[in-house]
């Protein structure tokens, strides 16, 4: 069993379509193990997104992200991570098609409605990063 990271951003949750994209997930044979819906303040962000801190766009995208509520959840399922990324569909929403969420649910590349870890480390790091102590113990029983 694999596990990774998923995340409802706020223009999804604007949109109340976390529940049809929960549905979704669990549609496409993942597990959600753990879920909670927060508010990410900018150090959250830009610590999160620290990867992207030197990027044009960085400034942006703490912005979007602390816009409102987000989803974040923890899938869990054999290749866990691939089949989250294909079900999430291609980054930029408007070249996404309608089968994925992000053209479901996206209007743009920053826009995109959700996020998802792209490897084994990453999905370590972002888990870790948004469940932890108790939450991350709770998981392992």
């Amino acid at each position: 069993m694999e596990r990774t990271l998923g995340l409802i951003k706020p223009d999804a949750t604007a949109k109340m379509a976390h529940g049809p994209i929960m549905t979704a997930i669990t549609e496409a044979g993942l597990k959600i193990v753990a879920c909670k819906s927060m508010r990410l303040s900018a150090a959250e962000a830009a610590g999160f997104y620290a990867v992207h801190s030197e990027r044009p766009f960085f400034g942006e995208l703490v912005e979007y992200m602390t816009s409102g509520p987000i989803v974040a959840m923890v899938l869990e399922g054999d290749d866990a991570i691939q089949k989250w990324r294909d079900l999430m569909g291609p980054t930029d929403a408007t070249k996404a098609g309608p089968e994925t969420l992000r053209g479901r649910f996206g209007t743009s590349l920053q826009n995109n409605a959700v996020h998802g870890s792209d490897a084994p480390d990453t999905a370590a790091f972002e888990i870790g990063f948004l469940f932890a102590g108790r939450e991350l113990e709770a998981l392992s029983r």
